[in-house]
């Protein structure tokens, strides 16, 4: 075999039509070899002479794509001292484009036997772990262009590639739970009928189930379990050898074409290689020390994730990795986005929590990172980890605090109109300070974490006995109220109620300042039966169920639609900057660009936003005064709106506000499982009366 020096960069396995070059960075190996994998089980190792900057290198003519790969590491194993090398480990390329096979949880794949932590384990682990796989790049992307929505005109739709696909009744078996299924035009269709503009994938980075999972008869379902950050999770594709990477890329152009964005939920904040007691796959056998953050006793990690690691934040290599895999999967996988799993680690360069880290600065200043679309989950599991409203100006993030207030009212706490107004209205105190504007605020009642939409109405308490952990896991505090009974029943008034606060959550969210986000699924009402932490349940328990063919689709489906269509139509409803409060310079109407109106329709005072009884408020939004340019330039103007909120348990009768215009006409009532189709809704002038029952929100709206 020839072996050529090779280049130092770029790191991974990189084929040019010819051959490969393979380059790795280790500082704590003394020697490192490249093994080449066979299907017979045997291997051929090249060991990398050249080395420029701990980088080790080599070309091979000849290595073409679909190869199998791995590295073995000769150096110091000294735990005590954070020295983790063992060559007996195959290890995984930090940079592998592709990965094929599973772990299956030999002991091999340990540093140590079991029952003796302190001992050291030769067994070679390359019969019983992953590979690293050498891929083509190149990929016909025809016309493929971006769709660039900006985010005012953005609605975002979280979903499991698998959760998502696996039991649509439209797509073929095979199909199902793939890559290829989200390129599938019932899967495309349901999306762009529904107005949803950009698909959040949980994650599709190459992930590994946990040992004690996959013990129990569980998996890492939702993926937030890293080994792979350039590699597309081979579990959601029809072959591992590359394949994944072909069709992840088509159903990225696929998604384009009907004008979605692609948006991934990356976790760079640890790896899959959990804490001292973890596998060896990859970057602890490399370079522990250079990876993970140590704590003062070397043999154990700093864990701020909650998984039994952290990645190390102020290493030059960690930042280049985390770069380098966010540049890639913009310019060679098309993507438009990310949002950051417990982003508030990446801002750990030492303890604490810092907005000015070397990681935001390399982010502010790339070129290609710095345009798409960036979402922060805006906390972490460590002392001072919730930042929700800290992160820089280039970031937008999912609001905790929006869920949590949206979730207080409609369940009928006291003392929260104040704070709902704020969060109704772009939540300023959050983002105004810093320069950021109410599209900083990724808007969401539901996520992938916690209850379902369904659930959240349906249950007081998590039920998540199937998770095998005594149902100590998931979150105990949800905000939830199951409307007089927990869980399923057949009380006719309850299920009435249930409905209704669902559509009280996706009426509230599509006519918030900000982003909105759904939850997939939950235009279904799908359910978890009450599990809030369903991240081991890759089965019918998570995944979605469809309507069933030939069958009416839920009204709660067709509600949810109107609604997103309602909030695109209307730009007062997706402002791109603040309210003033205040009558608007230029305007044809003297009125303030937004009022707030007492049942009674007289103006709130401080006493009303206080009164721990209250809990209900009318909002006036003036369609005439949006201060804010169209793209052209233009003066932007709409219809006016007032927004009747009743999170009372009990009926009452509103005022429509003096002053306000002489024509409204009711266009959603949620007390109604359908949203009004123009023209046909009742008519009330300043001064009439609109009655709503218990738990109710109604929309009148004024033509401009």
């Amino acid at each position: 075999m020839q072996v050529w020096p090779g280049q130092a960069y770029p790191l991974g396995a990189t084929y040019d039509g010819a051959g490969t070059n393979f380059a790795v960075y280790s500082e704590a190996a003394r020697r490192i070899e490249l093994c080449l994998l066979h299907d017979d089980g045997s291997e051929t190792a090249v060991e990398l002479r050249e080395t420029d900057a701990f980088v080790r290198h080599a070309y091979l003519p000849g290595i073409m794509p679909g190869q199998r790969y791995g590295f073995r590491v000769h150096g110091p194993y000294e735990p005590e001292r954070g020295m983790r090398c063992n060559a007996a480990k195959l290890l995984l390329d930090p940079y592998a484009r592709a990965i094929s096979g599973k772990v299956d949880w030999s002991e091999a794949v340990y540093g140590y036997h079991f029952g003796r932590p302190d001992s050291r384990n030769d067994l070679d682990s390359a019969p019983h772990t992953m590979s690293s796989v050498v891929v083509n790049p190149y990929f016909d992307w025809a016309n493929d262009r971006p769709p660039r929505h900006e985010y005012h005109h953005t609605v975002l739709y979280e979903a499991h590639v698998k959760g998502l696909t696996m039991r649509h009744p439209d797509l073929p078996e095979e199909l199902r739970g793939t890559y290829g299924a989200l390129a599938h035009p019932a899967v495309i269709g349901h999306l762009t009928k529904l107005g949803v503009t950009a698909l959040e994938l949980m994650p599709v980075h190459q992930f590994v189930n946990d040992h004690r999972l996959v013990n129990d008869g569980l998996s890492n379902y939702w993926g937030y379990n890293t080994i792979g950050f350039f590699a597309p999770h081979n579990g959601y594709a029809s072959g591992d050898r590359g394949q994944q990477v072909l069709e992840f890329k088509s159903a990225v152009r696929a998604l384009h074409e009907a004008g979605i964005e692609v948006i991934l939920d990356v976790v760079y904040n640890h790896t899959a290689e959990g804490n001292h007691l973890g596998p060896t796959l990859s970057f602890r056998g490399l370079d522990n020390a250079s990876y993970y953050r140590l704590s003062d006793n070397q043999r154990h990690y700093t864990d701020t994730t909650g998984t039994g690691n952290s990645l190390l934040m102020r290493s030059p290599h960690v930042l280049q990795l985390i770069m380098d895999s966010l540049r890639y999967w913009v310019t060679e996988m098309h993507v438009d986005g990310f949002r950051f799993d417990l982003a508030a680690t990446l801002a750990r360069q030492f303890h604490e929590v810092d907005r000015l880290s070397s990681f935001f600065d390399l982010v502010q200043q790339d070129p290609v990172v710095s345009q798409v679309k960036l979402i922060a989950e805006p906390w972490d599991l460590g002392e001072g980890g919730y930042q929700v409203g800290n992160f820089p100006p280039l970031w937008t993030e999912w609001n905790g605090k929006y869920r949590d207030t949206v979730r207080d009212l409609w369940r009928g706490q006291p003392r929260t109109l104040a704070e709902f107004a704020g969060r109704l209205t772009g939540s300023s105190d959050l983002y105004q300070d810093d320069g950021r504007r109410p599209l900083a605020s990724i808007n969401f009642a539901t996520c992938h974490d916690g209850f379902t939409l369904h659930d959240l109405v349906s249950y007081d308490e998590k039920h998540n006995e199937a998770n095998r952990e005594g149902n100590r896991d998931g979150e105990t505090h949800n905000r939830s109220w199951n409307c007089g009974a927990e869980g399923p029943t057949e009380d006719p008034e309850i299920v009435e109620l249930r409905e209704r606060q669902m559509r009280n959550f996706i009426a509230t969210l599509m006519l918030s300042q900000g982003v909105p986000m759904l939850s997939h699924g939950d235009e279904f009402a799908r359910s978890q039966d009450g599990n809030n932490n369903a991240y081991c349940q890759d089965n019918a328990l998570s995944w979605v169920s469809w309507p069933e063919p030939g069958k009416p689709p839920p009204s709660l489906l067709e509600f949810t639609r109107r609604m997103v269509w309602l909030r695109r139509d209307h730009p007062v409803f997706r402002r791109r900057r603040f309210f003033h409060g205040r009558p608007v310079e230029g305007t044809h109407d003297e009125l303030s660009d937004i009022a707030w109106f007492t049942p009674h329709g007289e103006e709130m005072r401080a006493r009303d936003w206080q009164a721990q009884h209250a809990r209900a408020l009318t909002v006036f939004l003036n369609g005439e005064a949006i201060s804010e340019p169209g793209t052209r330039g233009e003066r932007i103007t709409d219809d006016s709106f007032l927004l009747m909120f009743n999170a009372g348990a009990h009926p009452q009768e509103f005022t429509v506000p003096a002053g306000h215009g002489a024509q409204w006409r009711m266009v959603v009532d949620t007390a109604r499982p359908e949203v009004l189709p123009p023209g046909s809704g009742s008519q009330f002038a300043a001064g009439d009366r609109v009655a709503l029952t218990g738990r109710c929100l109604v929309v009148l709206q004024r033509p401009a």
